[in-house]
């Protein structure tokens, strides 16, 4: 598998990152995690505008779906040979209700579904184009999920938004790549169910076995080098603060 991050802010954009989008590929697959603020136009660096297959949405918040509404325009309006087939979107229950409410003026109201093809996730084990991806429901205020994705004998695990949840040490059993967000600084910010902290990140990372961790989703107001010293901290394997356009072979 290859992992290419497209967007890695969290909470709003930052100057030099979209927020979080992950694209996963394989096999000539390509499986993006999350679309949120920024992240179609920094997509185009990666693959054309309808070279996705898939699409996995983690929760509901605007800093990880909202694109989606730029989106419905490219596929519902394409100029290049009518409009395009749908396309696979998992995500929380009451996604298609959200995307098309945040939209305010689709043509009618089942428009969505005629550019994605909408599935509701729920905790459990799937197959989405050459992946086996397992889901678990994680700690966030709202529906939210993170997930695992295998391949080829190698495993990718994606928090999501969450607090510390006993659900996302398991979906990161001995994962090679553990993704993970550290919004959240260790010693000031204290709100469970919400954000992890790069401390946290990190005693997931060893509760869970992980291979290599690499810290996402931290926002603009928050110094990165902190998170990343107190995952250091209490993880003995490789860390790593999430970058847009790096990418990773797994």
């Amino acid at each position: 598998m290859k992992l290419t991050v497209v967007g890695c802010s969290g909470s709003f954009p930052s100057a030099e990152s979209a927020c979080s989008s992950y694209l996963v590929e394989a096999d000539g697959f390509r499986l993006l995690l999350d679309m949120g603020n920024g992240a179609l136009g920094e997509l185009q660096r990666h693959c054309g505008l309808y070279d996705l297959d898939a699409i996995f949405l983690s929760h509901l918040h605007a800093d990880h779906c909202i694109d989606m509404c730029a989106y419905f325009v490219a596929r519902y309006y394409r100029h290049d040979g009518g409009r395009c087939d749908p396309i696979p979107v998992y995500g929380p229950e009451g996604t298609e209700h959200r995307l098309t409410t945040a939209y305010a003026d689709t043509p009618t109201a089942s428009s969505m579904s005629e550019v994605f093809d909408f599935h509701t996730v729920k905790p459990s084990t799937f197959e989405i184009g050459p992946f086996t991806v397992h889901t678990e429901r994680v700690a966030h205020p709202v529906e939210a999920y993170g997930i695992r994705v295998e391949h080829g004998g190698t495993s990718l695990t994606y928090s999501g938004d969450t607090g510390i949840s006993p659900a996302l040490d398991e979906l990161a059993r001995d994962t090679d790549l553990f993704l993970c967000e550290a919004a959240f600084t260790h010693g000031k910010e204290n709100i469970p169910d919400l954000h992890l902290n790069g401390r946290e990140a990190g005693e997931t990372a060893t509760r869970a076995g992980a291979r290599r961790l690499v810290l996402t989703h931290i926002p603009p107001w928050t110094d990165p080098q902190v998170n990343l010293a107190d995952a250091r901290a209490v993880f003995d394997g490789p860390v790593e603060l999430a970058a847009p356009r790096q990418s990773y072979e797994i």
